[in-house]
């Protein structure tokens, strides 16, 4: 079956994004342009001089009220990744070009950041070797400060934000401190050169569009923690920095901008960053103060970078989810690598590295980053009727404001520059539109999606040694690169070599950890999504798990005890076991290893299973206490002691809460199997018997006509008729085969409920992620998958749609799966054993939405297929086509009835003999009889 013929249309096989960055993680991404704006102010200052105030105070007013606007906007949106641009797509969907326009265009803008952040940090090393006469490797240093946080971001740990938080935060706090102390120092000391100016330079409407549309890359991008809403843990909380950020620019861009222009009245600065915010510090800061500009300004230029590097590729990730893209790039690792798109990302940096003209850069970036959040201003009042749009007449007045400040801009910085940055958001479209038409593998999901499994398979087998192997190599290197400076150096610890320091140390940060991100910290990745995967299934396990001590103390207990012992988990610790069951001995090490055990709870007796296995440590002894609930089961097995008759009238109503509770239990494919295996010698013989009748009554007419024409046989013949009694055989050979006939049919009743006695019960409707119960089902069905020796693995490819929680009976969904999954690989098996041969064997698994809030789950094979007869008896009971003892022909029919019973859903399939075969699960989202119940 074509891809085209599924009911689940245009899916991508993207996964969601991993929620696993802290609060403050994600909080430190938002000051980032903050930090930047020390690379700007000096070239502001330098053209406009104290008129410059003048475009600061108007471009943070705008800015303020963006942050206001995006948070808003934000709180409908807590999955969407990549911030601003994807919430702009949102305010034009009826216009998909202009949506990608702008989004692009604000992505493309962020990773000119990256080598212009680059040439900035070799400029000041240069300068800086310059004095000390020592050559300076330019390209070297551009080309590795460029790739430095790609480096890091392909690791996939969360290293990169880890990293930005620690050297942020305190940057951060040094450049308020300049800003506030500066103001200080401005008003309140007797050196200041007085807070305000004597003389103010003039300022025309050109000047002002044009330096307006330079600054405002840095007021308005104060939004930035946006971008990582879906990736945290707490996404409102993260969204609330919002207004914090806002905030902070009043100090920092205003205040801030205000020391720079009273300060920096020295001739020669001219726009060089590090030179007028030396001049300024020292003023008030002394002989720290140029040290501490070269710890800002190398900070600001690797976080900004390390910025750029985290969010772009979201910006890719959420635009191809949301179709925009291709589907290669909504794919993201199970650790957060957004391979795809980091290459994306890294190929378009490299264009800017390879451009190298500064200004050009700044230009063709700002322009379609302006032209994005005029589009989103004018989004805005088009939207003006929704309650989440702040100030839409607002919004319509800063669209046209900006409309001007561009065609001045287009007339200030030169046309040829402008007309390129409006152009190069269709650049990367073209990029797009290559990806989606060549076929050529690293383009294709299947790709990424078999590297990022290879990923997980790896394994280090002595991860010790390797890791001593590191330490030893960074030592060392560490060692050589101290004595290197002291040989190329020898000089005494003048400011300029104290600054060559700062910079080395926060560069080699930065490598030290792009080191670790490859070779030891997936180890410790790996250690702790282990740790982390043993933890959820001691949570999610519905049997009671306990952990105690030697003394039999309760250590450790998961939520499931709370149902079997009526009290809290934490309310168990400290207490002896025996206190709640107290048919065990004192110590643990006289237990049984298992062992039932009589529960009274509220007048009621349970009857549990406790299995006991000891764990030895180092130090000490506990013991692993497993509580299962058997009481349904005993009861069960006392009604077929009882009687039979008792037991045909109970068991249809106690079989189905039985199997449940006992999911996939030893009873439960003894009763099926058994099933199965009666009714196949059953159908045979009751098939049999109507020929057969059929057969006797012939022989019977024979008799009776040689009876007719030779009446007197001979004495023989004569002899043997009255011995076998022959009118006796012909009068009640029909009884026995129509007594046989009654029988067969008895037995096809016993069978069916024995078929019944197997199948799923009831168990508690609840909102569940269907996502995870098909990547459970995979999980158990793993083994199933590998490649053997007559064929290679069976490709699972998952396209999952952005499905909220579905209510449904979360376990018998899952048998649902587990069933379909299992005839998929025994299609696949069965080509096999035909001797065909299967060179790309696959399982699609895709699932969508409907506009009728429908959840769509459809699962398709390339195996044998099936002919249309087989497909009108698919879902009945006991229809089989595989051979005996392979299949009970239960499945499913049990399926059938799960999804159109029990949650009024339907369920259909679509093959053809040779091309494979589709199941499509359809069932509602929310269950009327949820909803009865609960009110």
């Amino acid at each position: 079956m074509s891809r085209s013929q599924s009911p689940v249309d245009h899916q991508f096989a993207f996964q969601s994004l991993p929620r696993s960055m802290s609060t403050l993680e994600t909080w430190t991404f938002g000051v980032t342009n903050h930090l930047s704006w020390i690379t700007l102010v000096p070239t502001v200052h330098a053209d406009l001089g104290t008129a410059a105030i003048f475009v600061w105070v108007p471009a943070v007013i705008v800015g303020m009220l963006i942050n206001y606007q995006v948070k808003h906007l934000g709180r409908n949106f807590l999955n969407v990744a990549g911030g601003t641009p994807n919430y702009i797509t949102r305010l034009w969907p009826g216009y998909p070009i202009i949506a990608r326009y702008a989004a692009i265009g604000y992505l493309i803008s962020w990773l000119s950041v990256v080598p212009l952040n680059s040439v900035v940090l070799t400029n000041m090393i240069h300068g800086n070797l310059d004095v000390l006469d020592i050559p300076c490797p330019d390209t070297i240093l551009k080309l590795g400060f460029t790739l430095l946080p790609f480096v890091v971001a392909f690791s996939g740990s969360r290293a990169l934000s880890i990293l930005h938080l620690l050297f942020s935060l305190p940057a951060l706090l040094l450049l308020l401190l300049f800003c506030l102390q500066g103001l200080g120092f401005l008003a309140f000391s007797p050196h200041s050169p007085s807070f305000f100016p004597q003389h103010w330079t003039s300022l025309n409407f050109i000047a002002w569009a044009k330096w307006f549309f330079f600054i405002s890359y840095t007021t308005y991008s104060c939004e930035t923690v946006s971008s990582f809403v879906a990736d945290s843990r707490h996404p409102k909380q993260t969204l609330n920095f919002l207004d914090i950020a806002a905030w902070l620019m009043l100090p920092i861009f205003i205040g801030g901008s205000w020391v720079i222009i009273r300060l920096c009245t020295i001739e020669g600065l001219e726009d060089n960053p590090y030179l007028n915010f030396a001049v300024a510090s020292v003023s008030f800061w002394g002989d720290f103060g140029p040290i501490t500009v070269t710890f800002l300004l190398t900070s600001c230029c690797l976080l900004g970078s390390a910025t750029a590097i985290s969010n772009s590729p979201r910006i890719i990730y959420q635009l191809a989810v949301d179709k925009h893209l291709a589907s290669v790039f909504s794919l993201v690792s199970s650790r957060g690598v957004f391979g795809s798109s980091l290459v994306l990302s890294l190929c378009i940096s490299m264009i800017y590295f390879l451009w190298g003209d500064i200004s050009q850069i700044v230009i063709v970036g700002n322009v379609a980053w302006f032209v994005a959040f005029m589009l989103m201003h004018l989004g805005l009042w088009k939207k003006r009727n929704q309650p989440d749009i702040l100030w839409p007449k607002l919004s319509l007045v800063f669209f046209i404001i900006e409309a001007v400040i561009l065609l001045v801009t287009a007339y200030a910085w030169g046309w040829q520059d402008f007309l390129a940055g409006l152009l190069a958001p269709f650049f990367v479209l073209l990029i797009d539109a290559l990806v989606r038409y060549l076929p050529i593998p690293v383009f294709r999901s299947h790709w990424w999606i078999k590297l990022y499994k290879s990923h997980q398979r790896t394994s280090i087998k002595d991860p010790l040694a390797i890791q001593v192997g590191i330490l030893m190599f960074l030592l060392c290197g560490a060692v050589l690169v101290g004595c290197l400076f002291v040989w190329l150096l020898n000089v005494a610890p003048i400011t300029t070599v104290k600054n060559l320091v700062v910079i080395l140390l926060i560069t080699v940060a930065f490598v030290g950890v792009a080191i670790a991100c490859w070779t030891s910290l997936p180890q410790v990745v790996a250690l702790a999504e282990a740790r982390e995967a043993a933890e959820h299934l001691f949570t999610v396990a519905q049997d009671g798990i306990l952990v105690v001590d030697e003394q039999g103390i309760i250590r450790q207990a998961n939520p499931a005890t709370e149902d079997f012992f009526g009290c809290n988990p934490s309310q168990l610790l400290g207490h002896h076991l025996q206190k709640f069951l107290p048919e065990l001995t004192a110590y643990p090490e006289q237990w049984n290893k298992r062992g039932e055990h009589t529960l009274c709870d509220y007048q009621k007796i349970r009857t549990l299973e406790v299995s006991i296995s000891d764990r030895p440590h180092q130090d000490f002894q506990e013991y692993v206490v497993i509580v299962h609930d058997i009481t349904q089961r005993k009861q069960a097995e006392e009604i077929l002691l009882n009687s039979e008759a008792q037991l045909r009238q109970e068991a249809q109503q106690l079989a189905a809460q039985l199997v449940q509770s006992e999911k996939m239990s030893s009873l439960g494919q003894l009763v099926a199997g058994v099933a199965h295996e009666i009714n196949n010698p059953v159908s045979f013989i009751y098939g049999n018997l109507t020929p057969a009748n059929l057969y006797i009554q012939d022989l019977i007419k024979l008799i009776q006509l040689y009876q007719q024409h030779y009446p007197q046989p001979n004495a023989e013949i004569q002899n043997e008729i009255e011995t076998i009694d022959l009118n006796f055989i012909m009068a009640d050979l029909p009884k026995l085969l129509n007594s046989m006939n009654v029988g067969a049919q008895r037995i096809t009743e016993i069978v069916v409920s024995l078929r019944n006695f197997s199948r799923l019960d009831e168990a508690e409707m609840k909102a569940v992620n269907i996502h995870e119960g098909i990547d459970s089902t995979l999980m158990i069905l793993q083994s199933r998958l590998k490649a053997t020796s007559h064929r290679p693995e069976i490709e699972v490819i998952k396209e999952y749609a952005n499905l909220p929680l579905a209510e449904c009976y979360a376990g018998q969904l899952n048998q649902v799966f587990m069933n379909i999954l299992a005839n998929g690989i025994d299609a696949i098996d069965e080509l096999v054993i035909n001797h065909k041969t299967v060179n790309n064997p696959k399982i699609e698994i895709y699932t969508d939405i409907t506009s009728n809030q429908e959840v769509i789950i459809c699962i398709k094979d390339n195996g044998s297929g099936m002919n249309e007869n087989v497909q009108k008896h698919l879902f009945e009971p006991f229809f089989t086509t595989k051979p005996v003892g392979k299949g009970t022909g239960l499945g499913l029919s049990i399926s059938y009835k799960i999804i159109t019973e029990k949650h009024g859903g339907n369920l259909k399939c679509l093959s053809e003999p040779g091309l494979g075969t589709e199941f499509a699960i359809i069932i509602p989202l929310k269950q009327k009889n949820y909803h009865l119940n609960n009110h």
